[in-house]
């Protein structure tokens, strides 16, 4: 008998492109994006430089860092920073400069 706990994967949808990819419920939203093969904007991935800060429209998420670099007016606003953001359920996200890597 295998005594792994299953994982849950959440799915994961871009607006306005429709595009969508599943992320483990223990690593980064952009992270599961690139595997996926979606470029998020991105730039330093640890939370402090604002590149990848979009909206979330619906779902539920927690950060991976204690202080990431979002203000309390964007987090009431819905804005999150996905390369420190753990999904916790099912996510939709608006990321309009979001693109397909090559490949």
């Amino acid at each position: 008998m295998n005594s792994d706990k299953p994982t849950r994967q959440f799915s994961v949808c871009i607006e306005p492109s429709g595009w969508r990819f599943t992320t483990p419920p223990d690593g980064s939203i952009l992270t599961a994006a690139r595997t996926a093969g979606i470029d998020l904007p991105a730039s330093c991935r640890n939370g402090t430089c604002r590149t990848c800060l979009c909206k979330l429209v619906d779902g539920r998420i927690r950060y991976s860092i204690e202080w990431p670099g979002v203000s309390p007016e964007e987090k009431r606003d819905g804005y999150i920073l996905p390369c420190v953001a753990v999904a916790e359920s099912d996510l939709v996200i608006h990321v309009p400069h979001a693109r397909r890597l090559p490949g």
